[in-house]
């Protein structure tokens, strides 16, 4: 096997010492007056023998990583795995890497995460994080970590955060079911304590308050095996047959709610108008194709990865109550499953 080169093998074959190639590879060469000469020399040589620094005692040295931590509910979620892919593709565009997690909803994972990731020195963090783990989190801020949360924030915790106005996308999507006429409409949203859901959920019995329409809605469980969840959905609207609108609080659901309506043979839109918080391919290609709230996710992308680039060039933003809180605007996109059907 081939012996992997060291720095101070490349030292002695240049026959200078260690601080100066490691001054050149760090880029300080013109700083410590290293002559061109001799930088061009350590350059060539390392790039001939293929030399590559021990990450590690860089780190040690530098105390950064070059790493951030990304915390999400489920990567396998086409929202989440949206929003990684773009927050990865802009962050290493800026020489950062991303080691990205899921926590399944549960605190107890979400915990372990965490400290794995300060055991592996990370930068900074992005998180999408349950309750329950406020604690943890007022610890990574008093360390000085800088870190964003997105799509949800913490009950009590006041930090850099990117949302989507939830309350607001949601008001939108029942007014525009009454619009066209419907009068009980339904939520489906997951039973999770997650201030986004109960956001959503806000928004939506607003716009019923206003008309004085009562709410119709059912919580899941989550996560659970997904036949318990098609089953519990078949059971809601088998209850309720005056239902003919429901809206969807985010897409895994409304991908099971699409499935257990088939199930039960309900038509759409002619038997249930159907909306879903969050897009998704599968709505774009359902027949028909099914109305969202559509999340802006390169802008969440873009602004977290932002924020948080912000704070790591500047150490001293976390702490100082200079905090960012971002509400991006979620868009309604009307397409033919919300549409009244005319004879």
């Amino acid at each position: 096997m081939k012996k992997k080169i060291l720095i101070h093998d490349v030292a002695n074959h240049l026959d200078v010492s260690i601080a100066t190639v490691s001054l050149v590879l760090n880029g300080k060469a013109k700083e410590k007056r290293i002559s061109d000469e001799l930088a061009e020399r350590v350059l060539r040589y390392v790039e001939e023998v293929g030399y590559k620094p021990n990450q590690l005692a860089k780190s040690l040295r530098t105390g950064k990583t070059n790493v951030i931590g990304l915390v999400v509910e489920d990567i396998s979620n086409p929202f989440f795995a949206t929003v990684a892919a773009l927050i990865e593709q802009k962050a290493l565009a800026r020489g950062y890497h991303i080691i990205y997690c899921s926590t399944n909803d549960d605190a107890a994972k979400t915990r372990d995460l965490l400290s794995v990731f300060q055991a592996r020195h990370v930068d900074g963090y992005i998180l999408a994080l349950p309750a329950g783990v406020e604690e943890e989190v007022r610890a990574l801020v008093r360390s000085g970590k800088p870190l964003v949360l997105f799509d949800r924030l913490l009950p009590g915790l006041l930090t850099n955060a990117v949302v989507v106005d939830g309350a607001s996308g949601m008001y939108d999507a029942t007014r525009h079911l009454l619009g066209q006429g419907y009068t009980n409409i339904a939520l489906v949203t997951a039973r999770a304590g997650q201030l986004q859901m109960a956001s959503r959920a806000q928004g939506y019995a607003q716009a019923l308050r206003e008309r004085g329409l009562p709410e119709l809605v059912q919580e899941i469980a989550f996560p659970q095996v997904p036949e318990h969840i098609l089953q519990e959905m078949e059971t809601f609207f088998a209850a309720h047959p005056a239902c003919h609108a429901v809206i969807f609080a985010t897409n895994y659901l409304g991908v099971y709610g699409l499935e257990a309506l088939g199930r039960l043979g309900r038509r759409i839109p002619a038997e249930m108008a159907v909306v879903s918080f969050d897009d998704n391919d599968l709505f774009r290609l359902y027949s028909p194709p099914i109305t969202v709230v559509a999340q802006p996710m390169e802008a969440m992308a873009e602004e977290s990865i932002s924020v948080l680039l912000a704070a790591l060039e500047s150490p001293n933003t976390e702490g100082t109550g200079r905090m960012v809180q971002l509400q991006l605007a979620p868009q309604l996109v009307v397409r033919g499953s919300s549409l009244r059907l005319t004879s």
